[in-house]
């Protein structure tokens, strides 16, 4: 098997990790990764996610965030703040495997064996891409069953059992998909952005701002830059991929029954016009730079146990 290219994984010259990089183990360590990184972070920012949607949806259905979530857990309780935790929590761990393990696939496939002196930024994102491409092919169902139980009121399912079961049996599996061309829309460049920019990132703060290597510093100073990094690489994401974002939540809960997808997002922006595609985005940039700083946390510390190296800086 090919030994890996350090400027891609910082491989240290004597160390080796207890599972073999580039081996089907490897690649199946990463996609669990993704899974524990990706799952459960989505799910503790429901209520984030809860309040931003029905915003982007309805701007005048609360006057703030703080305000939502007050009268929610008024009327709905802890339940209510975080509904639509089920279809978050599944979908987002299907996401979060297919983003992660593609990306490690993707970046050795084209970094290593398909260019090998490729520009490193090139195959961050062409890596990037291809992986949540596939990803969101997984994540597309539930994402749709999560946005129509947020966004409609009275809610239009009270779980993802009720859900999936009420899409299908009216509009079959295919409007399970109906989103699926702004979500490719929404999480392509987001991911893009999110995998190169936390990579570039990482690799400055070691170079620019501390001046030692990465293998100079322990693991748990090492996560630290992680957590840093991911926060900075959040907060482009959120703003790249903002206007597609509303444009899914819009599509989930407005596309009319047989309505091609151009068709409904004519329609919708001519409602919304330009400034409604900014709609929520200050609690996304608070939502997606939390989550990605704590992805990145949880992605490399669960990388370290395992004796693999951190994500970036190399």
């Amino acid at each position: 098997m090919a030994q890996p290219n350090p400027k891609f994984y910082g491989q240290q010259p004597h160390s080796k990790p207890r599972i073999e990089l580039f081996s089907k183990n490897y690649f199946a360590a990463c996609a669990l990764g993704g899974i524990i990184a990706c799952g459960p972070t989505h799910t503790f920012v429901t209520p984030l996610d809860l309040v931003k949607t029905r915003r982007q949806v309805d701007s005048k259905l609360y006057s703030s965030n703080i305000t939502a979530w007050r009268k929610i857990f008024r009327s709905e309780g802890l339940r209510g703040v975080f509904f639509g935790w089920s279809p978050t929590l599944v979908g987002y761990s299907f996401q979060g495997a297919g983003k992660y393990g593609f990306y490690e696939v993707f970046k050795y496939l084209y970094g290593e064996t398909m260019f090998p002196g490729a520009n490193k930024t090139v195959v961050y994102l062409a890596a990037s891409a291809s992986a949540e491409f596939l990803a969101d092919i997984a994540l597309c169902p539930l994402e749709a069953i999560k946005v129509r139980m947020q966004t409609t009121l009275p809610p239009y399912a009270k779980n993802l059992r009720e859900g999936w079961r009420k899409v299908v049996s009216k509009e079959g599996y295919g409007g399970l998909y109906k989103g699926l061309y702004p979500l490719w829309g929404r999480q392509i460049p987001y991911t893009m952005v999110k995998f190169a920019t936390f990579e570039k990132t990482v690799e400055v703060i070691y170079k620019k701002i501390l001046g030692k290597p990465k293998e100079a510093y322990n693991a748990f100073q090492q996560t630290g830059v992680s957590f840093l990094g991911g926060y900075i690489a959040g907060i482009g994401c959120a703003v790249v991929s903002h206007p597609a974002d509303v444009m899914v939540s819009k599509l989930n809960a407005d596309r009319k029954a047989g309505e091609a997808a151009t068709k409904a997002m004519a329609r919708i922006y001519s409602n919304i016009g330009f400034p409604g595609l900014w709609n929520g985005l200050s609690v996304r940039i608070l939502m997606i730079g939390t989550l990605t700083a704590f992805q990145w946390l949880v992605y490399d510390t669960f990388k370290v146990t395992l004796g693999l190296p951190t994500t970036g800086g190399h």
